[in-house]
């Protein structure tokens, strides 16, 4: 047999060994860790060998082929000079019975279950067949079998320290007969199957023949994959549609080979279904009490918002049910839609999990993948519930307005069967193929725009405009909420800071321009980055305790550069032809100016620019008729649009701007121009204008409104029947403010030129 030596000591025996008798003994250790072992960590019986090749393998060691010759009981171990182990032994002879038939008769029986055992190997194995014929000496016989049987070295060991030949040939004979029996039922299975059972199913075969192995063995069988996943599948409480379709997956999960890709499959299935959560709820009675102190807590503001929310828990507390129309945030970014979900999660002890649907255009997001499918998943729905842990969290769907469709389906669609309550009770994923019960979750949507939610999905759900914020409001969420947590976050205390009211109201009139508040938490983050600095170089070069800076204007200049926005109506020259609209954009209110001016020369063309868009383009056109019209009376003598070009266009040309709210402001800017008046610049408008001269409402009067209190607009002319629109304008701003209310396009011409087409008629000379 071949040895490996690596230790010095053995190195330098085998050396002295080659040099004189070509003779070793061989013993075992008994720990087999211990690098100096002793007398008492070696077994007492070993073999004498002898050396017949010796090589040196590349790491200095040797590497040896010896031949047993005689047992060998070692006693007097000790270390020779020379630095190796040398001990004195006697020699273990072999001791037959004295019953020689007995022995006779157990040779012949270990030699034909040793030639059995050899046939039921598969391969070719005539050779080794040939060998035991040729063994005549039992002794020899046992010796053989032994060293190839697969067996412990402490079996092995047994086997060398008996010397009793018939009781080494009994307990061989226990063994092989065990390996015969497990080889046997090897070679009928593979003489059974090997015709018809493909390379997985033969796979399948050799795991039942491993636990049958081991059964013989008397081993315990590990629990495999689908055992582990049955346990889990029991502690979860299916419905009965979804534990018939368990039960048939774990069939098929055990009749599949582990290395096929089918049984990857089925067992991700299994292992979906016993994550869902089928009954878990997590909810704490409505408290209405304290509701309202998370509301308030968490958000500055937003009172008819939050009263919405309250009077929407307050009738599920009075019916006992949480089902109910599903809430639709509809506001620009940054004014708080995802918190205020949060917080409603909290009021009710719900989870709490979000999902962006925006860029969703394939319907198996919501709907899952089948599962014929390479990589199917299940849905966003499902997966979110996974996540969340609980069968009824409020699920916050964000950016549904921005839900997409192609040739893979309409997203939106499957939508309406999550949302319904009457079709969510039996949600069927693709994936899950069995109905899952939503209508226990507590949908919450959010989008910045209402138009291009899909009108059957909108047709489900109530709008709760979140809008935007006044400077007041900014200045006390700022205070509130910003500055502590960009304080925490940048590793700042309070007294190192002082930001007044001032500059947080400088910061947001000329250094920020939005609806919500998330730009303006990005600039009080580049602020106190800059106050760290300075801290921290105060430390190092006086090692101050505390180093307070205050925040002025100077500062906000120093760190953010130079102011960035400025009131416009104060950076503009009013001049005859320019007027100031007001339009709703999806991040608030802004100012929109027309500028008019009539090119002489011209054949009566009317000149569109500043990427305006059909509806805005078709207001132009009803403005020029209605100013021909309405002031054909007032015209100059020299005037004649016949001979002039008419060129409206609309600043920051590189926005695409569109809808009919700026009917009325081109109306005013064309009779500004005709009429050569300036219009004030503090005064704003908005409306749609129809042919007949009428002035119609428009959408967006809190916003608009908004942003003309910001803009410095005093005076703002509106739409006669949007007067009831007002009371949603906080009142702080209501009040600061003057409103021109208007029916027709000769109130226009009255509130803001202060004359009337008739007076103007008659003061006018005969032509």
């Amino acid at each position: 047999m071949p040895l490996i030596v690596g230790r010095d000591r053995s190195i330098k025996a085998i050396e002295h060994a080659l040099e004189t008798s070509d003779l070793v003994l061989v013993v075992a250790q008994r720990v087999l860790t211990s690098e100096d072992p002793g007398l008492g960590d070696l077994y007492e019986v070993g073999t004498v060998c002898r050396i017949e090749t010796s090589t040196v393998n590349e790491s200095g060691g040797r590497q040896i082929v010896v031949t047993g010759i005689a047992r060998e009981r070692l006693f007097d171990l000790r270390l020779d000079p020379g630095g190796y182990l040398v001990a004195r032994g006697e020699s273990l002879s072999d001791v037959h019975s004295p019953d020689t038939t007995r022995n006779e008769a157990l040779f012949y029986n270990l030699k034909e279950i040793a030639r059995e055992v050899v046939q039921l190997l598969p391969g070719t194995t005539e050779s080794l067949i040939k060998l035991i014929d040729r063994i005549e000496d039992s002794a020899y016989l046992t010796n053989v079998c032994a060293a190839y049987l697969n067996l412990s070295l402490s079996q092995k060991q047994e086997f060398l320290e008996n010397v009793l030949v018939e009781s080494r040939i009994e307990s061989l004979l226990t063994f092989m007969h065990k390996e015969r029996e497990i080889l046997s039922i090897q070679h009928d299975i593979r003489e059974k199957m090997s015709d018809r059972l493909n390379k997985a199913q033969r796979e399948a075969i050799l795991r039942e023949q491993l636990k049958t192995i081991r059964s013989e063995l008397g081993e315990e069988p590990g629990e495999d994959a689908a055992d582990e996943l049955e346990k889990k599948l029991k502690d979860v409480q299916l419905p009965p549609e979804a534990l018939q379709q368990v039960q048939e997956e774990m069939k098929r999960l055990r009749s599949l080979p582990v290395a096929s890709a089918e049984f990857h499959v089925v067992r991700t299935y299994l292992e979906w279904m016993a994550a869902l959560p089928w009954n878990k709820k997590t909810e704490s009675p409505i408290d209405l009490k304290r509701a309202r102190l998370i509301l308030d807590e968490d958000h500055y503001g937003l009172e008819e918002v939050k009263k919405r929310i309250l009077q929407f828990l307050a009738v599920a507390k009075l019916k006992n049910d949480i089902h109910g129309p599903i809430l639709c945030l509809v506001g620009p970014p940054g004014v708080g839609k995802t918190s205020l979900g949060q917080s409603i999660a909290r009021a009710l002890g719900r989870k709490f999990i979000r999902t962006s649907l925006g860029g969703v255009r394939d319907e198996a997001e919501i709907r899952g993948h089948r599962r014929t499918y390479v990589g199917a998943l299940p849905g966003r729905i499902i997966q979110s519930i996974k996540r969340a842990g609980s069968r009824n969290p409020l699920m916050m769907l964000d950016e549904i307005d921005k839900l997409r469709s192609d040739y893979h389906g309409d997203p939106s669609s499957a939508m309406l069967e999550v949302l319904d309550p009457e079709q969510n009770k039996a949600f069927t994923d693709h994936y899950i193929d069995v109905p899952f019960d939503l209508s226990d979750v507590f949908f919450v949507m959010t989008a910045n725009v209402v138009d291009t939610i899909p009108a059957p999905l909108r047709d489900r759900m109530e709008v709760i405009e979140v809008n935007s914020y006044t400077s007041y409001e900014k200045v006390q969420i700022a205070k509130r909420y910003l500055v502590p947590k960009l304080l925490k976050d940048h590793g700042l205390r309070e007294e190192q800071i002082q930001l007044s009211d001032d500059a947080l109201q400088l910061l947001i009139t000329h250094y920020t321009r939005e609806a919500g508040v998330r730009e303006l938490q990005r600039k009080i983050a580049a602020l106190f980055r800059a106050v760290a600095e300075k801290v921290v170089l105060s430390l190092e070069e006086h090692e101050a305790v505390t180093h307070r800076v205050e925040i002025q204007a100077d500062f906000l200049r120093e760190v953010l550069g130079p102011e960035k926005f400025y009131p416009e109506l104060t950076a503009r020259t009013m001049k005859p032809g320019i007027a100031t609209g007001l339009a709703w954009t999806p991040q608030g209110g802004d100012l929109l100016f027309i500028e008019v001016t009539a090119v002489p020369a011209g054949k009566g063309h009317l000149i569109l620019t500043g990427q305006l868009g059909d509806v805005m383009k078709e207001s132009a056109h009803l403005a020029l008729s209605l100013t021909r019209s309405t002031l054909s009376s007032l015209l100059p003598i020299h005037f004649d649009f016949g001979n002039h070009d008419i060129h409206i266009h609309v600043p920051a040309g590189a926005i695409p701007k569109d809808g009919p709210s700026a009917g009325v402001t081109i109306f005013v800017a064309l009779a500004s121009m005709v009429l050569n008046k300036a219009i004030s610049p503090t005064l704003a408008m908005t409306g749609e204008i129809t042919l007949r001269g009428v002035v119609l409402p428009v959408g967006g009067i809190k916003e608009k409104v908004l942003a003309a209190h910001r803009g410095g607009v005093k005076k703002i002319v509106l739409p006669k029947r949007n007067e009831p629109d007002l009371m949603q304008v906080p009142k702080e701003v209501r009040d600061q403010l003057t409103y021109l209310w208007v029916e027709t396009v000769e109130d226009v011409l009255e509130a803001v030129f202060l004359i009337k087409p008739a007076e103007a008629f008659f003061s006018q000379p005969a032509a």
